[in-house]
């Protein structure tokens, strides 16, 4: 991942770059003359619930690049004290309590994303700022925080909140119910110890985030704001999120580069225009051109090289280009699989299928009607393997096959490890020796 300065395409109206990217749900009054009056430092919270930011967390991320770009400085705060309790937002049953040494783990892991995703440079005016808020809340006593804190907001006042009355009837232990007065304290702490005056997120967050507001104001009279931005959903209504299948990671490893891309490539087209407003840093005029042009398939291989270059950098994209050439491009034959490094044959492995043979079997010789009926399994039987090879349906490393007592050896492998079998022109297998 690689982190995103301010560029030519800056605005100095941040809320205007929102508005027409799509990117308000809510806003609390007067920010726009707040926004105007100098630079602000605005923070969006992160709980380290999961061991990677997901694509629907990038949203943030680029509501804080956009404050970035705009020559405000955010603020990335680490959700170390409230990812112990967890967020009742979103969520219609409670949440499962994480282990402390894992909310750890998933916080160093985050952490290390967003320093690439943002501006740190402290050289930079506006450099970005890393908070946690367990250290407001690491050394507090319970007496201390129903004193300081609780005392503030009415019950009826928290109630009112979605987070809470979508609950009602399910249930919400104490310990959720608590959470808005966490994030809202961490407001008025942050602002207090850090002039932080504006506490982004998505909409699910607006109570929990507003609820800082009304803290702000009568612990400390703080004139404190707020803007939210739509959840992110799909054209057919489902919505990402860290427990849904098929969500997309930014962890290379929960999603690899060429699944990254692939997701892209494959979006509905409907989805197009939000998926260019939000993860795009093109200007309104390039975004608006390149929409002009009407295909489709060629806006998303813009956009899915700049996101995936931006995520996972230039050379995986080389990679996942290679991997796509490898499995797609009926031009590619054994020069081009020959011209792969190990690397991207593993990525290769994860696309396809990929058997795996003993060592021993490839280094001693073994028939390759063997090694496709018995070891590899790519076929049921030694007399299909053999019908195959005789109706010329075999390749091995892009190399048509018709003697069936070819024999297979370690001269056969590629990086040492691994050997593409084809059946026909859509079965493709990656064997890999072990």
């Amino acid at each position: 991942m690689t982190a995103s300065n301010k560029s030519q395409h800056s605005t100095d109206n941040f809320l205007e770059e929102l508005r027409w990217r799509g990117l308000i749900h809510d806003t609390t009054p007067g920010l726009d003359e707040h926004l105007k009056s100098g630079t602000v430092r605005g923070y969006i919270g992160f709980d380290p619930t999961a061991p990677s930011l997901t694509i629907g967390n990038y949203v943030q991320i680029m509501l804080l690049s956009f404050l970035q770009r705009a020559g405000h400085q955010p603020v990335v705060l680490m959700g170390g004290a409230t990812g112990r309790i967890g967020d009742p937002s979103g969520k219609d049953a409670e949440r499962d309590l994480k282990s402390f040494d894992e909310l750890d783990r998933n916080t160093a892991r985050q952490i290390e994303q967003v320093k690439q995703l943002l501006n740190f440079d402290p050289s930079a005016p506006n450099h970005a700022l890393l908070l946690n808020n367990l250290v407001f809340y690491q050394d507090m006593n319970v007496l201390d925080f129903l004193r300081d804190v609780g005392k503030y907001l009415t019950v009826n006042y928290m109630m009112s909140k979605e987070s809470v009355q979508r609950r009602l009837e399910t249930g919400i232990s104490f310990t959720e119910f608590s959470y808005q007065l966490l994030q809202g304290y961490d407001f008025v702490l942050l602002h207090r110890q850090h002039g932080i005056t504006l506490q982004m997120g998505g909409s699910d967050q607006f109570g929990n985030i507003t609820a800082g507001v009304e803290l702000g104001r009568k612990i400390d009279e703080a004139k404190l704001f707020a803007v939210t931005t739509p959840l992110l959903t799909k054209a057919d209504g489902t919505k990402f999120g860290k427990s849904t299948s098929g969500n997309i990671w930014l962890d290379p490893n929960l999603t690899s580069p060429y699944r990254f891309y692939q997701f892209w490539l494959n979006a509905d087209d409907r989805d197009l225009p939000k998926f260019l407003r939000y993860f795009s840093f093109k200007n309104r005029e390039e975004i608006e051109a390149l929409e002009a042009g009407g295909d489709p398939q060629h806006i998303k291989r813009i956009f899915a090289e700049e996101i995936t270059v931006r995520i996972h950098g230039r050379q995986e994209f080389d990679t996942v280009l290679a991997v796509s050439q490898l499995l797609f491009d009926p031009k590619a034959d054994a020069a081009t699989l020959r011209s792969l490094d190990a690397r991207t044959l593993e990525q290769v492995a994860e696309e396809i299928p990929s058997p795996t043979v003993p060592d021993a079997i490839v280094q001693n010789g073994v028939h390759l009607l063997d090694l496709l009926s018995e070891h590899a399994q790519i076929l049921p039987s030694r007399s299909e393997a053999k019908k195959a090879i005789q109706n010329n349906a075999i390749s091995v490393n892009k190399q048509k096959v018709s003697d069936l007592n070819t024999l297979i050896t370690g001269s056969d492998l590629l990086h040492g490890k691994y050997m593409m079998v084809e059946n026909g022109k859509k079965n493709k297998f990656l064997i890999q020796v072990v």
